[in-house]
């Protein structure tokens, strides 16, 4: 794996989000200069403030799918693109499908048009586990793909938009996708969505936790600063063309996250949802292999740095029984026949 370049300007789309922001953080630390494009829908300028006085990082609000000069101009230079931007949640896809699929797929048509394409090391886009629907267990790359909704057929879409860029641009490129990614910085937006940003208001307000099910089922969770440093594996690496699974290769039940969070006598059960799988787990071979990678923050650890830092949540919105059921009313109409 080559070294990095202290010179290389790389530009982290939705870099004031959740792992946008953990990897803005590990770039600069790495001695990238770094851009960030954000619109602020889902990311927060909290996430960044750290970095308002540092000569390396330049950040510019703006909307992918709206380019303009300005836009434009902040692209020159760059080497090296992490493309997170986009609409992460889940359920409300199910609603408003056109979003997703004008932030998610042409904001990302509208950036690879817009990129010198020939002076571009490596483009790393952030791709999403949901495109194998419910998998068997450990899921490999080569899974069939079945996007059961209109985010996981969105993030799909621009993956093999990327893809194509590659193939026919020779554009050079990797893919990670992601199962469970959980830590601090999360998302507080108001959409009903990652079980963490749920739980922790409900606990801040000390109200009972929706646990969806019986709280058995499994999710292959993987801290945020392991995603970002697999991101960054990918975009250095020699490597190309690659598609690669991302998670710990270890599950861990919703109910065992109840015991961690100490909540477990303090439970409110809701309807499981259709349409979701009962165990996500990423086979990780692959990208252990091919960069080297491997997870370094244990579950128990990274649940214990999210509690020290609870009050980062503080204004999320609180979900309950009742307002759940509301949010989640078209999923179900539309999803049962996944059921």
């Amino acid at each position: 794996m080559k070294s990095s370049n202290k010179k290389s300007t790389v530009l982290i789309t939705g870099g004031a989000g959740f792992i946008g922001s953990h990897t803005t953080d590990l770039f600069l630390s790495k001695g990238f200069k770094v851009k960030v494009i954000d619109n602020l829908s889902g990311g927060n300028l909290h996430n960044i403030k750290h970095l308002s006085n540092n000569r390396n990082f330049k950040f510019l609000k703006a909307d992918l799918t709206k380019f303009d000069k300005k836009l434009s101009n902040f692209l020159s230079n760059v080497e090296y693109v992490i493309h997170f931007a986009g609409i992460g949640d889940i359920v409300p896809s199910i609603k408003y499908p056109e979003k997703y699929f004008e932030n998610n797929v042409q904001g990302t048509v509208n950036l690879l048009s817009k990129l010198k394409i020939d002076k571009i090391k490596k483009f790393v886009y952030a791709a999403s586990s949901s495109c194998y629907g419910i998998a068997k267990t450990p899921t490999t790359e080569n899974h069939i793909i079945k996007p059961l909704y209109p985010y996981a057929s969105s993030k799909y879409l621009a993956e093999e938009i990327c893809l194509h860029w590659h193939k026919v641009y020779n554009l050079n490129f990797n893919s990670i996708r992601i199962f469970n990614a959980y830590g601090t910085r999360s998302r507080t937006s108001g959409a009903y969505g990652a079980v963490f940003g749920v739980f922790l208001k409900q606990i801040i307000e000390n109200k009972p936790l929706t646990v969806v099910g019986n709280g058995k089922q499994k999710r292959d969770f993987l801290y945020v600063t392991d995603v970002a440093n697999a991101f960054y594996k990918a975009a250095v690496t020699n490597l190309n063309g690659k598609i690669w699974n991302l998670g710990s290769g270890k599950p861990k039940s919703i109910n065992y996250l109840i015991k961690l969070l100490n909540k477990e006598k303090d439970v409110t059960y809701i309807p499981e949802r259709p349409g979701e799988p009962r165990v996500t787990h990423a086979n990780i071979n692959k990208i252990a292999s091919d960069l080297k990678w491997s997870p370094k923050v244990s579950f128990e650890t990274g649940v214990n740095n999210i509690l020290e830092n609870i009050d980062y949540w503080r204004n999320a919105p609180l979900w309950n029984k009742k307002n759940i059921s509301k949010e989640t009313e078209l999923w179900f109409k539309f999803m049962k026949k996944y059921s």
